[in-house]
């Protein structure tokens, strides 16, 4: 995550959620939220946090002690250089809150637009996904790291069934269980780097412009997919989506 993002992160989270081996914390400081956006992809030592977070060292110490005390984050020896340490997060982010709330009515518009439709079963449950969770986010509650997670345990249960040595025969057996199961129609854009699209996308489709990817329970599926199919840990970078505005969503797989 660069400076930018950083910034980005701090500035408009009002307060995150981590579950530590004590229970639920939730930081609001502005300063421990830019500390944790730095920790977030990578272990730093203290100086590169003092460096990045713009302020002296008495006032960054001062905090990264609050969290280590509350379990967010922990620390360890410089292999390089004893007398110095790197930090890291061992706690689980759960999501965020927020006080901004733009979609106050989307509820009850899902309502009426499944009541006008002709009952459709799979509608009555994408229905109730999308009411969950809009009611979470007119809330101010974001359960995006929640779904993700959910989706690579499942993605790492499909696996088996799905998986084959070859690429394409691999491709086309997620393409097959989307079909099967209603979670959208899968088209492969591009190989390398591997771009997949969905379309009727069931986690995102219909929900209100959010400005940003939604569909944070698909990407763990992939994820973990292949993951298990490149032995290798993969990222899933969301570049398109039905809740930004696109007519499709769109993985990238590296």
């Amino acid at each position: 995550m660069n400076s930018s993002n950083n910034e980005k992160y701090a500035n408009n989270t009002q307060i995150e959620l981590f579950a530590s081996s004590t229970g639920i914390v939730a930081i609001k400081s502005p300063m421990r939220l830019k500390i944790l956006s730095m920790l977030k992809n990578n272990e730093l030592s203290f100086d590169q946090i003092v460096s990045n977070s713009g302020k002296v060292k008495s006032t960054v110490s001062s905090h990264l002690k609050k969290l280590v005390e509350d379990g967010i984050i922990d620390s360890k020896k410089d292999p390089k250089d004893a007398r110095k340490k790197i930090f890291y997060i061992k706690s689980e982010y759960l999501g965020e809150l927020s006080q901004v709330n733009p979609f106050k009515d989307e509820i009850e518009n899902y309502v009426s637009s499944y009541l006008s439709k002709d009952g459709d079963p799979f509608e009555f449950f994408r229905l109730m996904f999308k009411t969950i969770r809009m009611g979470l986010i007119s809330q101010g509650i974001n359960i995006d790291p929640i779904l993700h997670d959910a989706g690579i345990r499942v993605g790492k249960e499909l696996y088996p069934q799905l998986a084959d040595e070859k690429l394409d025969q691999f491709l086309g057996n997620i393409a097959t269980f989307w079909d099967d199961h209603k979670l959208g129609r899968v088209e492969v854009k591009n190989i390398k780097p591997l771009e997949i699209n969905v379309y009727d996308c069931f986690e995102c489709r219909g929900l209100p412009n959010l400005g940003k990817p939604a569909c944070s329970f698909d990407a763990g599926i992939l994820k973990a997919l292949f993951t298990e199919y490149f032995k290798n840990n993969v990222l899933v970078d969301e570049t398109k989506c039905y809740a930004m505005g696109d007519d499709h969503c769109c993985f990238v797989i590296e």
